[in-house]
């Protein structure tokens, strides 16, 4: 096994919940929890780079599984040979624990009891504290209660949630995520998010048909990101970053990079908004 930032591939390990990936926002290893392995999801992104993907929720975890995987490869990072035989030498650092797979990870039905197992395998490897737990969520779930008690578990762990928002216009967002709850409902859930647990939104810019993301696009998303700073939401603030992988769906072809001076363009005209900017092109 060797990684690096380009290859995500969820079967790396060979295991069913738990996977390896160097990552290049978090400049270290983070360890996926895989929540999703049967490729469903209640998004379908155009950059998705999950094969096969499908419309549906995360399977029936098996929580005593999960805990065998996850507890065996701490193991194998903290006290084995993991860093040194499968990760460049400029990224042996473990960063985090991920909760991101091939899907959306709290369409789990026991989403606050898998949360809370997590943290006791963290307890038992004396990692609590000293490395980041990460939601990666689209965020469409998060008024259900079961998901709203996970949150409240991962602040415990001084975690965090990336919420996912490509779009802050209603057709942005059914064209690039499939999507079509509207933006009142992102809204409301960014909101409970934002209450629960320090929450960060999560935005991929790309090209679509040789074009970047519109004017009145780009004008959206800083209206919204006013809205947030005027109903005094606490946001984290915005992690920016750039298609790095090949995507699995029919409108690949169509998608292509950014340039960095684009990202980093934009990036300047969040800030303008007072939040915190972070760019991965």
């Amino acid at each position: 096994m060797r990684l690096d930032t380009k290859h995500h591939d969820r079967d790396v390990a060979r295991l069913t919940y738990v996977y390896p990936v160097v990552s290049r926002r978090a400049k270290g290893v983070s360890i996926g929890v895989n929540l999703n392995p049967n490729n469903a999801c209640n998004f379908r992104c155009v950059y998705c780079q999950v094969p096969d993907l499908q419309f549906g929720k995360a399977p029936e975890i098996d929580l005593a599984l999960l805990e065998r995987e996850l507890d065996g490869f701490l193991d194998w990072v903290v006290e084995g040979d993991f860093m040194e035989t499968s990760v460049p030498e400029e990224s042996r650092r473990l960063n985090d624990v991920a909760f991101s797979g091939n899907g959306e990870p709290t369409s789990a039905e026991r989403f606050d009891e898998i949360v809370t197992l997590v943290g006791q395998v963290l307890d038992k490897h004396r990692l609590t504290g000293k490395i980041d737990v990460v939601l990666i969520t689209n965020g469409s779930l998060v008024h259900q209660e079961t998901v709203q008690r996970g949150l409240a578990q991962l602040k415990q762990l001084g975690g965090q949630v990336w919420f996912k928002l490509d779009s802050a216009t209603e057709a942005g967002q059914a064209r690039i995520n499939d999507y079509k709850g509207g933006l009142d409902r992102v809204r409301e859930n960014l909101r409970l998010a934002a209450s629960l647990c320090p929450t960060w939104i999560q935005t991929c810019a790309f090209e679509m048909d040789g074009a970047p993301p519109s004017e009145e696009e780009q004008a959206a998303y800083v209206e919204l990101l006013r809205w947030t700073r005027a109903e005094g939401l606490p946001l984290e603030g915005v992690l920016l970053y750039g298609i790095a992988r090949e995507s699995h769906q029919p409108e690949a072809e169509r998608l292509g990079r950014l340039p960095e001076a684009w990202l980093e363009a934009y990036a300047e005209r969040l800030r303008a908004e007072g939040l915190e900017v972070r760019v991965s092109p």
